[in-house]
């Protein structure tokens, strides 16, 4: 064998190793950079599932009306003095601290913010609430109008899980509360043909809407408003 043949055959066999390593290397970049991406798809994919059922309580979550009442003092003649506002939470929300809510009303003239006031709870799920406008219940008075005037109460209506009290009423699916308003220590009382708007707000979730016009006159001492 020629010394020339020996050179290009020890050539070859030089540059198939560095292929060969070459290769490997590659195969060793590709195996790092897909275990790379998978890693990171699989972050990406739960965060955006953790995303998107956050998205979506918020979306749900929230307060709506199922009805507004107000009480007339005098019938003929007289003005609504307190008004009962049925809550419930909206279809598949989250739980609702009423605790951090605000209630805001106005009458074309005055507007007035209402905050949840622990001392104007009363739990009526167990007793029975023939009479809401009753006034001896500390939701509605608590001996002192002028506090009504920037606080709203609380009546449970139906409490299966007992979530709310005194100090965190929380709404959860299935349950229904009354929030007392003080009529004539907010606006002085309401009169005929007066349109009310507003909201319950909670610290999270879409808020219950507030609207309605007060009949051309008073007939009866409870009047449907919403």
């Amino acid at each position: 064998m020629k010394p020339q043949d020996t050179f290009r055959k020890d050539r070859r066999a030089a540059m198939g190793i560095g292929t060969l390593i070459i290769f490997i290397a590659m195969v060793l970049v590709a195996a790092v950079a897909a275990g790379v991406l998978i890693q990171t798809s699989g972050f990406l994919q739960q965060k955006a599932a953790a995303t998107g059922r956050s998205a979506t309580e918020q979306v749900a979550t929230g307060l709506s009306v199922s009805q507004l009442v107000g009480h007339v003092n005098v019938v003929p003649g007289g003005e609504i003095d307190s008004m009962a506002l049925y809550l419930e939470p909206n279809s598949g929300s989250s739980s609702v601290d009423l605790s951090t809510a605000v209630l805001t009303l106005s009458n074309g003239t005055v507007q007035t913010q209402m905050k949840y006031n622990p001392n104007l709870f009363v739990d009526e799920a167990d007793t029975g609430y023939s009479n809401i406008f009753n006034t001896s219940l500390t939701a509605w008075t608590n001996g002192n109008t002028t506090v009504n005037a920037t606080s709203f109460g609380i009546i449970v209506l139906q409490d299966a899980d007992g979530s709310l009290t005194a100090t965190h009423p929380t709404l959860d699916t299935g349950d229904e509360v009354i929030l007392t308003i003080n009529a004539t220590g907010a606006f002085g009382g309401i009169a005929q043909r007066i349109g009310v708007s507003g909201n319950v707000k909670p610290e999270f979730g879409a808020p219950a809407i507030i609207q309605f016009t007060t009949p051309p006159s008073y007939t009866t001492n409870i009047v449907q408003l919403q």
